[in-house]
């Protein structure tokens, strides 16, 4: 591996009640940045198939082909007008809705009766690194009992074993198919604004990744 710093991106497919998940154009955008604050930077990016299968067998596989040092994951809230930068993942998982392989999850915990994690106090300037760009963004604390939630728990538990650094997940909302902001009272957040929002929270984490040391053991 290079000593470049490595952050990975990653997005989610489509998944029932939502078969374009505006996730995909928004990694594939931010993966093809070129700045000069990214000369010694490495983006790779990884799209998850909404399912929990995938996100089991996936992740360690990207996280041990990438190491990252920092893990930035954006996720569709279709019901949310405003970007959520997600402070915590709850111990949840919803058994009412499939995952997009018609999979129920058979109980209600990721992890038995464990306390929800957070991803740490630099998700506070995550938040502020979006809103300088004007975009709508806010702090939340409730992930969901979905996918979206399902990475984060599993994201925390690797960077808590001495996988990333760092781990953050967002949040947007769902857009018109051409990337322009939807009408009549949904989200007003066009793709473009998103991925201003996006390589601000990205320059944010590399500053973060740099000063912060490893944890848990050394990785490999």
């Amino acid at each position: 591996m290079s000593d470049k710093l490595r952050i990975l991106l990653t997005g989610f497919g489509p998944f029932p009640g939502a078969p374009h998940n505006p996730t995909q154009p928004l990694v594939a955008r931010l993966t093809r940045l070129r700045r000069p604050a990214l000369d010694n930077v490495a983006i790779a990016s990884h799209i998850f198939p909404v399912t929990y299968a995938a996100v089991d067998r996936q992740l360690p596989e990207v996280l041990a082909a990438q190491k990252p040092d920092a893990l930035l994951m954006f996720g569709l809230a279709a019901r949310t007008p405003y970007l959520r930068v997600e402070t915590r993942a709850r111990n949840a998982v919803t058994m009412l809705w499939p995952d997009a392989a018609n999979t129920r999850s058979s109980k209600r915990g990721i992890a038995g009766h464990a306390d929800a994690m957070t991803f740490g106090p630099h998700t506070a300037r995550l938040l502020r690194a979006a809103r300088l760009t004007g975009i709508d963004a806010r702090p939340s604390r409730d992930g969901g009992a979905y996918l979206c939630n399902y990475l984060s728990w599993r994201a925390i538990e690797n960077v808590k074993a001495g996988g990333p650094r760092l781990a953050a997940f967002i949040h947007i909302p769902l857009l018109a198919r051409n990337g322009a902001a939807q009408r009549k009272g949904a989200a007003r957040i066009t793709l473009e604004e998103l991925v201003d929002a996006g390589e601000a929270m990205l320059m944010e984490m590399v500053q973060l990744a740099r000063k912060r040391p490893l944890a848990g053991p050394p990785r490999g």
